[in-house]
């Protein structure tokens, strides 16, 4: 895709067992609009029941993983998301996960639904120039694809609070030392590092490997359901408030946001 495209896509192609899938709106920091949500769905729900793909990697074109969510086009007026069919794989691991590894290269920004998408799979590669940031808050909103409870599964409460309170930025180092990413590499490299580390699993026995994650899942199942039936209460808290319409207003008008706490 060229730097000039307007709309953007999730692309996917397979490299033996691996199915690679690459984020492609460099043009405007990799950012999503609804129909690459669904794009994204559709090839999590490939790579979940082709039986010749053993692996997944999702990496993105481009300086950047992703900015996040296109605002306007999600919550800005006439906004309608693409729906997906129920049995489709959720890009956030909150309804359906994948069955099978997926390993993610993440470099330069990002944010938001992008560290959510990172930690709804398995292993994570960052490049040493990735930044993140959870900053919904500061939109008057509150994230709803897993960091409230997936921060705290993989970084403990005092570093998910910190990070999730604060919305701050955060480097690829402190990632790596509260456990949100697994390596560092130079910037350029994470997508070749994560194909590479694909490709290991990959040589393993693909049942192993899947009921390995299916016994993981098992283990922390019961708290990630619980975190999961809150999120209806979250939204409906979060996303009609005054705050909401002010966050994503004082987004659009690039301003600071005057929040009422109502």
């Amino acid at each position: 895709m060229s730097e000039s495209s307007a709309e953007g896509r999730v692309r996917h192609e397979r490299q033996g067992r691996i199915l690679k899938i690459v984020i492609d709106n460099p043009a405007r920091k990799n950012s999503f609009q609804p129909e690459m949500m669904a794009q994204l769905s559709d090839a999590l729900t490939l790579l979940d029941g082709d039986d010749d793909l053993w692996v997944g990697v999702l990496c993105a074109e481009g300086d950047h993983f992703t900015s996040g969510l296109d605002m306007p086009k999600f919550f800005g007026p006439g906004a309608t998301p693409v729906e997906r069919p129920p049995t489709h794989i959720d890009p956030f691991g909150l309804r359906n996960r994948c069955r099978k590894p997926i390993v993610t290269a993440v470099q330069g920004i990002c944010f938001t639904v992008g560290i959510e998408m990172m930690l709804a799979g398995d292993i994570v590669v960052a490049a040493d120039d990735c930044r993140f940031c959870q900053m919904e808050s500061k939109r008057g909103i509150a994230p709803l694809g897993g960091a409230h409870f997936r921060y705290i599964a993989n970084a403990g409460w005092g570093n998910a609070m910190y990070h999730l309170m604060l919305c701050d930025e955060f480097s690829a180092a402190e990632a790596h030392r509260i456990g949100l990413v697994q390596e560092v590499v130079p910037a350029g490299r994470q997508i070749e590092r994560a194909m590479e580390i694909a490709a290991i699993i990959a040589a393993n026995a693909p049942l192993g490997i899947q009921v390995t994650k299916q016994a993981g899942r098992a283990f922390i199942q019961a708290g990630e359901q619980a975190a999961i039936a809150a999120i209806p209460g979250i939204h409906a808290r979060v996303m009609q408030s005054a705050d909401a319409m002010e966050g994503i207003k004082s987004f659009i008008e690039r301003r600071p946001a005057q929040f009422q706490g109502r």
